[in-house]
C-alpha cells in the first residue's frame, strides 16, 4: 500500500491528485514564470505503458524544463521545493533520482520544503493549483535495489551475493604480491552475519570493518587494467568510504583505468561479480538513497502561542534572536539544504531592537545543544521564553535574553540539531528541535 505525504507549499487553488496506482514515474514537465511555477505535469509507468498525466496549473509566459526518468533502472526518491507564504505559489522545485539530481527549477526565495521518505520512490503526486502551482504532495512506495554493473574483466566465473542483506559489516581481501586474490564479505541479515567469499584465500589478509547499523558503505573506488583483452584484465585496487566519512586503505596496488560503484546516497547491500584464482569483477547492489532518522525532541516553555514548525533541513547556519523587556519576543533561523539556503519564517514580533545575530561556519559546524529558561512574567501569564543560549560542536554563543527560575536543555547525545519548531504570539513561548545522528 503506497504511503501519502501531505501537500507542502501555500494555501489556495483547487485540489488535484494523481492517484498512487502507478509503478513508476518516467517524465516531469516544469512550466515557471517571475510569479512562481505556473504549472506540473507527470508521466507514469502502469504495467509497462506511459501514462501522461493532467496539467496542474496554467501556461504562461517563462521557462519550461523537463526531466526523462528511465523506468528500467532509475526511479524518483525526492522532491524539494520553496513557496511564497504570501502569495501561496510554489517558487522553485528540484528532483532527485536514485541517479541524479535535476538542476533547481525557479528560484530559491521564501519557505523550503521536501517530500522524502527513507528507502522509498515517488510513484505519484497531489496536490493544489490554480492559475499556478499552490502545493505538491506524493504517493512513495518501496523501491527496489539498484544493481550496477560489475568493472573489470571477462576473466573467472561469475558470483552474486544478491541485494537481499540490510548491509555490510565487513570487507576483507587476500593479497598475494599486492594482486587482489580473494574478497570476503560479512553481510547483516536478520541479526546475524553471513560470510561469503570469491576467489583464492592466499597471500596477506586485510580487512575493513563497517561499525553497522549506525555506519553503511556509500562508494567503492577501484582500479583495473587497460589491456585489449577482457580475460587478462583484473580488478587491482579497491577503496572503501563509508557514511561517516571514514576511507578504508588502499587494497592492492593502483593500476590505469580507475572506476566507482556508488548510488547518490545509497547504502550498499550486495556485491557481485567474476573470480577464479582472482578477482576479475567486481559491481554492486545499492539501496534507495538512506535518510537519517530524524527525531522531534517535545518543545519547552511555557503553554501560550500558536504552534509553528520550520521542517528538518542538513543544518543551521545562522540565528537571529530578538529581545524585549521581558524576554525573547522572536526567532528566527537560517538553515542549509545541500547547496542552498533556505530562510525560516519570524517566530514571534521583534521588538524596536535589533535582532542578536549568531553565526555558524556551515556545514563543518553545527548545534548539538540549545540552553534556555522560560517563566511566567505580567502580561505573559502562559510564560515565554526569558533566555536562549546554543551550543555547537566547535563554540558556544553568549546568553541572550535573562535568567529565570525555570531551565531547560533541547539535544541528545551524539545528534546535530537540523530544525526548530515550538509556539509564539507576539513572544517565544516554547522551543523544540528536531535531531539526526552524527554521521562525520
Amino acid at each position: 500500500m503506497a504511503q501519502k505525504l501531505e501537500a507542502k507549499g501555500g494555501k489556495g487553488g483547487n485540489q488535484w491528485d494523481d492517484l498512487a496506482d502507478h509503478d513508476n514515474v518516467t517524465k516531469i514537465k516544469v512550466r515557471g514564470g517571475s510569479g512562481g511555477i505556473q504549472y506540473v505535469q507527470f508521466d507514469y509507468v502502469r504495467g509497462g505503458k506511459i501514462q501522461t498525466g493532467s496539467m496542474h496549473g496554467v501556461s504562461g509566459r517563462g521557462f519550461t524544463q523537463a526531466i526523462e526518468i528511465d523506468p528500467n533502472n532509475e526511479f524518483l526518491v525526492s522532491v524539494e521545493g520553496y513557496y511564497d507564504d504570501t502569495t501561496g505559489v510554489i517558487q522553485a522545485l528540484q528532483f532527485k533520482t536514485n541517479k541524479k539530481t535535476s538542476e533547481l527549477m525557479g528560484d530559491d526565495n521564501g519557505s523550503m520544503f521536501s517530500l522524502e521518505v527513507n528507502g522509498k520512490k515517488i510513484i505519484g503526486f497531489h496536490g493544489y493549483a490554480g492559475t499556478n502551482l499552490n502545493s505538491l504532495g506524493a504517493y512513495f512506495a518501496t523501491a527496489p535495489p539498484t544493481k550496477l554493473d560489475y568493472q573489470g574483466g571477462a576473466g573467472g566465473s561469475p558470483w552474486d551475493d544478491g541485494p537481499n542483506y540490510k548491509g555490510v559489516r565487513k570487507v576483507s581481501v587476500s593479497l598475494n604480491n599486492n594482486e587482489i586474490r580473494q574478497i570476503r564479505v560479512d553481510y547483516e541479515k536478520g541479526g546475524s552475519v553471513e560470510s561469503l567469499a570469491h576467489g583464492e584465500a592466499v597471500g596477506q589478509h586485510q580487512e575493513f570493518v563497517v561499525d553497522f547499523p549506525t555506519e553503511y558503505i556509500i562508494s567503492v573506488e577501484g582500479t583495473c587494467d587497460d589491456v585489449s583483452d577482457p580475460y587478462q584484465n583484473r580488478v587491482r585496487s579497491l577503496v572503501i568510504k563509508t557514511s561517516k566519512n571514514r576511507t578504508s586503505p588502499t587494497f592492492g596496488n593502483v593500476a590505469a583505468l580507475k572506476f566507482v560503484l556508488q548510488n547518490n546516497g545509497g547504502a550498499l547491500i550486495g556485491f557481485h561479480g567474476r573470480a577464479a584464482g582472482a578477482l576479475d569483477a567486481i559491481g554492486a547492489y545499492f539501496s534507495a538513497p538512506v535518510v537519517p532518522a530524524i527525531e522531534k525532541l517535545q518543545a519547552k516553555g511555557g503553554e501560550g502561542g500558536d504552534p509553528w514548525d520550520d521542517g528538518v533541513f542538513n543544518g543551521v547556519r545562522e540565528i537571529y534572536v530578538g529581545q524585549g523587556v521581558n524576554g525573547v519576543v522572536a526567532v528566527k533561523f537560517v538553515y542549509g539544504k545541500d547547496s542552498h539556503v533556505a530562510n525560516g519564517d519570524e517566530h514571534g514580533i521583534p521588538s524596536m531592537l535589533e535582532y542578536e545575530k549568531f553565526k555558524l561556519d556551515y556545514p563543518s559546524e553545527y548545534i548539538t545543544s540549545v540552553e534556555g529558561c522560560f517563566d511566567k512574567i505580567l502580561g505573559s501569564e502562559n510564560g515565554l521564553i526569558t533566555m536562549l543560549k546554543f551550543q555547537t560542536n566547535k563554540k558556544t554563543s553568549p546568553p541572550y535574553g535573562m535568567e529565570s527560575a525555570s531551565s531547560f536543555v533541547l539535544g541528545k547525545e551524539g545528534y546535530k540539531i537540523v530544525g526548530f519548531h515550538g509556539k509564539s504570539s507576539h513572544e517565544l513561548h516554547q522551543l523544540g528541535v528536531h535531531v539526526v545522528p552524527i554521521t562525520q
